[in-house]
């Protein structure tokens, strides 16, 4: 039995020997057993991974066996997970919005989707979802309350989003919508009492809404269908009538004349005598009603749009967008807030006596305001002052919280929020505030930073190297950080990115940091100002502002000069390359009569700038010399900025050092030269700013062209004031009218580079060097320009919702082309007589016959 056994088992052996010599040679090699070791044991050892048997197929499947591969197919099986679905489109949407929570057209999007799903679940959480991006849209309300009316089971879950919704909504579609869910429920013989006092709580929420005419007649038909069985209760019901017939005529709302007619036939066919006195004691409120109805209907023309179109069975959801401030925007905003002031003033007249009603009417506008306008933070000021004047300082402060939520980088809602809060004394959530408009400025910067970032990469990838450039203006404005500096948190080879965006960004940014530090120094005192300094400091973003202003609160209110000027001093470790800063720090020395520190701090750093840079360090300090030095100094002073400005003519300097508060004699009485020291637009159209202070300039001057600059010895002078006087007066009563100024006129370049030297870039002064400048009125001067071209509010909001001009993609046409088409067409005459004829050869110059031709193309010299 033994040796059969055997025998047997070599047979099998040699079997397999044979069929394992037939098949091709396995790419992993098979171990061989030694005898101390069990085969199971040195398989674990020896067998490859699973993942090594997976690559080894993928990279030669005919190495295998298919019983091999058959084997790693079961394993892999067995071991893998089951592949998660892809993602729904609702569900990339909704992932989408989280990172674009104000993207109205995406939440349009979801919606639709969710609908289109019939999900309750899905359709719950995009309602929901969308409710707490925009709150009180009745739109979306209704279309969510809407899922939960068709089965009586859901109606509870109706009810409490009714209970949500209701009090602070201030349309009347969804308080329809309620009293008609109302009627519909409510049908047993005790109905009426619960639909009579759903109507009173609807009507004292939005009854003085211009659209709540069906409202006011549903209320009045069904006071009247009601029964009465004896005379007492027939008197009750028509005085119920009668109360609200007074309430609604005299309400500027759609169909008020129908209603006032409705109730002169009610009123006669009761009594004619009683009639008579009541209709004449409401004729009064009833006119002044249909006046402001159409008051009312002008000033709601452009500020009710209608809602977008629906692709599915819901009703229309209109969404607030994201303010661009284009012209639209401006427009609408300017309509809103004149809207909101006429509210104010109270145009119907209401008596004292119902005050209450006036403030319910104002409140609702409000409410209104603040939902179609959720992005403006204008709007939200302005609910929050008027609120707050009637005394409802609470509302007036939850009014605040809430445009915050929808407009979180908003200053004035922040700003206003964390003073509402200090008078309350409650300076820990002022800290709060504070800190959270921080973060929120500082993504706003870093958002920015890799946008531009990454813009500046992908242009330095598709562009060939190239050398260095120099850096811009707007570059060195930025501001580039001292290596050794405690205060640097970038490390030395980081440079900020080139964009004026993120430079006043940055500043903005260093606004909300100065604010904090006053209000710390009001409410806790100079130490907690310090400490937000100090937190400030370690910020990469913080700008020079706010060194200066830690300084400024330290020597004006503590009186410490030396606190003062080591933060100036830290501030030059980081900004030693910002002149603004710099100038300022130097104002500040000679303000404070540091004569010996203000010297070697301007000899410090006139040479680390360049002269086109250095040019208002050098004026601070040679008005400084000239004002307080000596002559020799001052001689010395001109010598040094000759030697960087070569072409400036020694007039220009010798003027300069006998100016006073603006006042240049020199150049009026010896020179010629027209000076407007207010800086009006007389003397911007002629160029000159030699009357300007250095801070009207600062403001008002444009940035250098680049046209060449002329030599003082080539300038030509001009002939005499009077040639400047009579081409800017206005055009005479005889002769051609004048002809329109170029924009640049080489001669008057050439006559200011005379005077000033070559173009420059302008600098303001600090505060404590305008010693009694006049003041500047650039902002009011920008308004009586503006007053000139005005555009109708309705045409402003067409146009700013019109593409920009580079979307348009057609054909463009030459005028000059086109018109010489237009000019040279012959039109065939109807009567049968003969053609036009050709138009007369040009003139060789001067004004056209008196027969005012055709126009003759722009060849012609003259005006026609």
């Amino acid at each position: 039995m033994l040796v059969v056994t055997c025998s047997a088992m070599a047979d099998s052996c040699l079997v397999n020997r044979v069929h394992e010599m037939s098949e091709p040679p396995s790419v992993i090699p098979q171990p061989e057993h030694s005898g101390d070791t069990p085969a199971s044991l040195e398989d674990e050892k020896t067998q490859p991974t699973q993942e090594i048997l997976d690559a080894l197929l993928q990279l030669n499947p005919q190495s295998f066996p298919p019983a091999a591969q058959g084997s790693t197919d079961d394993q892999s099986g067995l071991k893998q997970e089951p592949t998660p679905p892809p993602p729904s489109e609702w569900e990339v949407t909704r992932a989408e919005l989280r990172s674009k929570p104000t993207d109205a057209d995406l939440w349009l999007k979801l919606v639709d989707l969710a609908e289109d799903s019939g999900n309750i679940e899905r359709i719950k959480d995009t309602y929901e979802a969308l409710l707490e991006a925009y709150p009180n849209t009745s739109s979306a309300q209704i279309a969510y309350i809407n899922h939960f009316l068709e089965d009586p089971a859901s109606f509870g879950i109706a009810e409490s989003l009714f209970l949500r919704f209701l009090r602070k909504s201030p349309w009347v579609d969804l308080w329809k919508f309620y009293l008609i869910y109302i009627r519909r429920l409510n049908t047993g013989p005790n109905a009426r009492e619960v639909i009579r006092k759903s109507y009173e709580f609807a009507l004292n929420h939005v009854g003085q809404d211009k659209d709540s005419t069906e409202i006011w007649t549903d209320y009045i038909q069904f006071l009247k269908a009601g029964e009465s069985t004896t005379t007492w209760e027939e008197q009750q019901k028509m005085d119920a009538v009668r109360k609200a017939y007074h309430r609604a005529v005299q309400i500027p709302m759609e169909n008020v004349k129908r209603l006032w007619e409705e109730y002169q036939e009610f009123e006669n066919g009761l009594n004619r005598i009683t009639a008579k006195k009541f209709l004449s004691d409401l004729q009064e409120g009833h006119m002044q009603a249909r006046t402001v109805l159409n008051q009312l209907q002008e000033h709601l023309t452009v500020l009710f749009p209608p809602p977008p179109p629906s692709h599915t069975a819901r009703p229309a959801i209109w969404l607030p967008r994201q303010p661009t401030f284009n012209a639209g925007d401006k427009a609408l905003v300017g309509r809103w807030r004149m809207y909101l002031k006429w509210e104010e003033s109270n145009p119907l007249e209401i008596e004292e006596k119902e005050r209450a009603t006036l403030l319910t009417r104002v409140q609702g506008v409000y409410r209104k305001a603040t939902v179609r306008m959720r992005f403006f933070s204008e709007v939200w000021y302005m609910a929050y002052v008027w609120t707050n004047s009637i005394g409802k300082t609470e509302e007036a402060i939850s009014l605040l919280k809430t445009g915050i939520e929808a407009n979180p980088s908003s200053f004035v809602l922040n700003f206003a929020y964390a003073e509402a809060q200090e008078l309350a004394q409650n300076f820990e959530e002022v800290h709060a505030t504070f800190d959270k408009f921080l973060d929120v400025l500082k993504r706003d910067l870093e958002i920015i930073e890799n946008r531009v970032s990454s813009a500046n990469s992908s242009f330095s990838n598709g562009s060939a190297p190239a050398t260095q450039p120099a850096p811009s203006d707007a570059a060195q404005a930025f501001g580039q950080q001292s290596q050794n500096s405690s205060f640097n948190t970038q490390t030395s080879d980081e440079k900020p990115p080139k964009s004026k965006e993120l430079v006043d960004r940055r500043t903005e940014y260093g606004i909300a940091w100065i604010m904090y530090m006053r209000f710390a120094r009001r409410a806790e005192g100079q130490k907690s100002s310090r400490a937000v300094f100090a937190k400030a400091r370690k910020e990469r973003w913080t700008p020079w502002e706010v060194y200066e202003a830690a300084a400024l609160i330290e020597y004006h209110c503590t009186k410490a000069l030396d606190v003062a000027s080591r933060i100036f001093e830290k501030g030059m470790e980081i900004y030693n390359d910002e002149v603004e800063f710099v100038l300022r720090y130097l104002g500040f020395l000679i303000s404070v009569n540091d004569e010996n520190n203000a010297r070697a701090l301007f000899e410090r750093v006139i040479t680390t700038f360049p002269p086109e840079r250095a040019r208002p360090l050098w004026d601070r300090w040679a008005r400084y010399e000239y004002q307080f030095g000596d002559l020799a100094a001052a001689q010395k002073l001109e010598k040094r900025i000759a030697e960087a400005y070569p072409t400036d003519p020694p007039i220009k300097r010798f003027a300069e050092r006998h100016k006073y508060l603006g006042t240049d004699a020199i150049a009026v009485r010896d020179l010629g030269f027209v000076i407007n020291r207010a800086g009006s637009n007389a003397s911007r159209s002629t160029g000159s700013s030699l009357g300007r202070t250095d801070t009207q300039q600062s403001l008002m001057s444009n940035p250098p062209s680049s046209q060449p600059q002329a030599t003082s010895s080539s300038s030509k002078r001009q002939s005499s004031p009077d040639h400047r006087r009579r081409d800017d007066g206005r055009p005479s009563d005889y002769g051609p009218p004048p002809k329109r100024p170029r924009p640049s006129s080489p001669s008057r370049d050439r006559e200011r580079e005379r005077w000033e030297g070559p173009p420059r870039r302008r600098h303001g002064t600090p505060p404590w060097e305008r010693e009694r400048e006049p003041p500047v009125r650039r902002f009011k001067e920008e308004r009586e320009e503006e007053k000139g071209v005005t555009i109708p509010p309705v045409l402003s909001w067409f146009v700013g919702m019109l593409p920009a001009p580079a979307a348009f993609d057609g054909p463009v046409f030459r005028t000059d082309d086109l018109m010489q088409v237009f000019r040279n067409a012959v039109i065939p005459s109807s009567t049968g007589m003969r053609g036009r004829s050709p138009p007369p050869p040009p003139r060789p110059g001067g004004r056209p016959p008196p027969d005012y031709g055709p126009y003759q193309g722009p060849g012609r010299r003259g005006r026609f």
